[in-house]
């Protein structure tokens, strides 16, 4: 009977992580379109706020490929994982803020149409991919915090479409400067409570581990 449960969780497990698997690579190639299509769009625009939802886009491309890399590796793997996540997160955060701070200084105001049209598409991409994600963000350290990176892009891609409205009715730069600079502070703040959970989580990990007391 005991090797017939083994058997049966083995079998539940490689089930849970063909579904991830699956989820993992639609969410990424979405994320890795987005990119690209709110970059490019940021630099025609001279938009500091998509700028910064389009390194958002590449920071979650790169955390779900991390995430795509450690799933049928061990609790300390995932905990690894989703620390380098976490760092992602901090870096991107500063890099836009330092754009904000030089737009502040010596930018103008952007194309408020391109940010409200690419932000609005950006939405839709991510609402998607927060569904897709929702269901797993339970399974593990990993998944949830690759839920969490979803979960900001829908606060991020708001605040472009905000930025974009108020850049159209006042013609000035700070509605794109400020509203990148809080993207930028909601990357650094999650990104210090992923690195958080995930030192908590591999040190558990390590506890659990069979030859924990020799160590």
């Amino acid at each position: 009977m005991a090797g017939c449960c083994c058997n049966e969780h083995e079998i539940a497990s490689r089930g849970l992580q063909a579904r991830q698997k699956r989820m993992l690579w639609l969410v990424l190639t979405i994320n890795a379109v987005m990119f690209v299509t709110e970059f490019t769009a940021g630099l025609i625009a001279g938009s500091t706020a998509l700028l910064a939802d389009s390194l958002d886009m590449l920071g979650d491309t790169m955390v779900y490929s991390l995430s795509l890399l450690v799933l049928a590796r061990s609790p300390r793997w995932k905990a690894l994982s989703a620390g380098v996540k976490g760092t992602i997160m901090l870096g991107f955060g500063g890099l836009v803020l330092i754009e904000a701070a030089y737009k502040a200084y010596a930018g103008s105001a952007p194309v408020s149409v391109a940010m409200m049209s690419v932000g609005a598409v950006a939405l839709v991409a991510n609402i998607a991919c927060l569904i897709l994600l929702t269901r797993h963000r339970e399974d593990d350290v990993n998944m949830r915090s690759a839920w969490i990176c979803s979960r900001n892009d829908l606060f991020a891609n708001s605040g472009v479409i905000i930025a974009g409205a108020l850049v159209w009715a006042t013609a000035s730069v700070w509605p794109d400067v400020l509203v990148g600079s809080a993207i930028a502070v909601l990357f650094v703040s999650s990104g210090w409570g992923v690195l958080r959970d995930a030192r908590a989580r591999y040190r558990q990990a390590g506890q659990l581990r069979p030859d924990s007391s020799t160590a």
